[in-house]
């Protein structure tokens, strides 16, 4: 599990570490790990570190002061370090000494065609993108030459992953003590290039955000025993699909059939469609474990769904389904409920423009958990989970559980068909008896995954591919 902590948290945890440290010694710890990382990196691409030529965008805080004791120590293994300062005034001193000790340089500008450049611009207390001075040095990176950033890259909010003006895109970012919100969240997370963690000793509570991985993932994993049968395992109800929209109600049900109930039963106008693909689908209303309402159903049939919504079992609504619901009607509910919204319905469902959910993604998740009662599955670039009500009935919150962020997944998902998919495999695992939050979550690793093998080296797919690449990928995590 990646777990990843607000600014606020990460600056109490250093205090209080600080505290009981030698004056300095955090910095070093921080500044030997960034350097391993560079020096790692120099060796990949050239065989050494010697002769290297490194070149450090330096900020005036701590950050600036990392990427000074680093360009240091890689100046005490031959390479050759320029620092180009944002501000020469403010420059911190220790570091800086400890730079012009080790033969490094100042300079005003980037010099010509060097191996490596450092990001110590701003660290994780910047907000609203670079401004003048930090964005003109980041302009002069030149095309081509690799980044390392120093615990984030600059211009990008470490808590929300928000990019609110110029910024700088790294190829590796080296964070200390924690996962940031913002490594994790597009579009920080595709700024950040590879991430690497370096220990420094930090005592953390919980955390804010927290990445699924295969282990994680294989734990949920529902399994039958010896003693199973469909019944047991769980059925799951498609309500899906319409006239004009036949194809969703198959490929919910290509979703579902993967996703370890035991039976998917269909209910709604194309159940010919379903059973000329699926012959394994029971076609009719009846007892379920979970329904999933919604894709493709067209306008004019929220009363269907309404319906579903006051049975006492778990139920998923997405798409059409999302339309007009009654947030009391849900927070009323005592079954789960699984929201699955991508940003323009997420908007609605808040009444706010679309670009606000798409600027502040990791808000408006945790939001919609508040208002409506009920685990979210935000759809995007980043999905993001947000968890309901606790078994104690209190409402979602941002002091309630972390919020999970899909690690998995590939631009190439965003297809027709897709988020079908992907909700007829959370109803099923619903209807297995995992909760709202682990279904979504593991509903959308299995899917980021089964992406990604249909995609390959980087090839378009087709909504009903990743449907039969799901066993696939649920096989990979379950390898150990």
């Amino acid at each position: 599990m990646r777990t990843a902590y607000s600014v606020e948290t990460v600056r109490a945890a250093e205090r209080e570490l600080m505290a009981r440290l030698p004056e300095g010694a955090l910095m070093q710890r921080a500044a030997a790990g960034l350097a391993a990382v560079c020096a790692g990196l120099l060796t990949r691409r050239r065989g050494r570190v010697y002769g290297a030529r490194v070149a450090l965008l330096v900020g005036p805080g701590d950050n600036g002061g990392d990427a000074l004791y680093a360009g240091a120590r890689l100046a005490r293994r031959g390479a050759g370090v320029t620092a180009v300062p944002m501000d020469p005034e403010r420059l911190h001193a220790g570091g800086l000494a400890a730079l012009r000790a080790a033969g490094g340089r100042l300079a005003q500008a980037v010099p010509d065609r060097p191996d490596l450049v450092v990001d110590g611009l701003l660290g994780i207390g910047g907000r609203g993108g670079l401004r003048p001075a930090a964005a003109a040095l980041a302009g002069q990176i030149p095309r081509g030459v690799p980044v390392v950033a120093v615990d984030l890259p600059s211009g990008i909010d470490a808590d929300t992953g928000e990019v609110a003006g110029p910024a700088v895109t790294a190829d590796v970012t080296v964070t200390f003590g924690a996962y940031k919100p913002g490594l994790l969240i597009d579009p920080g997370a595709s700024a950040a290039g590879a991430v690497h963690l370096v220990d420094i000793g930090l005592e953390l509570p919980a955390p804010e955000a927290e990445a699924l991985q295969h282990a994680d993932v294989a734990r949920l994993l529902p399994a039958p025993t010896a003693s199973s049968d469909k019944y047991r395992r769980g059925v799951v109800g498609i309500l899906a699909g319409s006239a004009q929209y036949p194809g969703a109600a198959v490929l919910a049900v290509a979703g579902a059939l993967r996703g370890g109930a035991g039976a998917v039963r269909y209910a709604g106008p194309a159940a010919e469609a379903v059973l000329a693909r699926y012959p394994e689908t029971l076609i009719g209303r009846g007892r379920v474990q979970a329904w999933v309402a919604g894709p493709g159903l067209g306008e004019g049939r929220a009363g269907e769904v309404a319906e579903l919504l006051a049975q006492d079992v778990p139920v998923l609504v997405d798409a059409d389904g999302l339309r007009g619901l009654d947030a009391g009607l849900l927070r009323a509910r005592t079954a789960p409920t699984l929201l699955t919204p991508h940003a323009g319905e997420a908007a609605a469902l808040l009444g706010v423009p679309r670009e606000s959910v798409e600027a502040g993604r990791l808000a408006a998740a945790r939001a919609l958990a508040e208002r409506y009662g009920a685990a979210v599955l935000l759809k995007g670039s980043t999905t993001l989970v947000a968890s309901g009500r606790a078994a104690s009935g209190r409402a979602a919150s941002g002091g309630g559980r972390p919020v999970r962020v899909n690690p998995t997944g590939t631009s190439w998902l965003a297809t027709a068909g897709s988020g079908d998919v992907l909700s007829g495999l959370a109803g099923s695992l619903l209807a297995a008896g995992l909760s709202g939050a682990d279904a979504g979550a593991v509903a959308a690793y299995l899917h980021g995954l089964a992406g990604r093998l249909v995609a390959g080296a980087g090839a378009p797919v087709l909504a009903h591919e990743v449907a039969e690449a799901l066993p696939a990928a649920w096989r990979d995590v379950r390898t150990p």
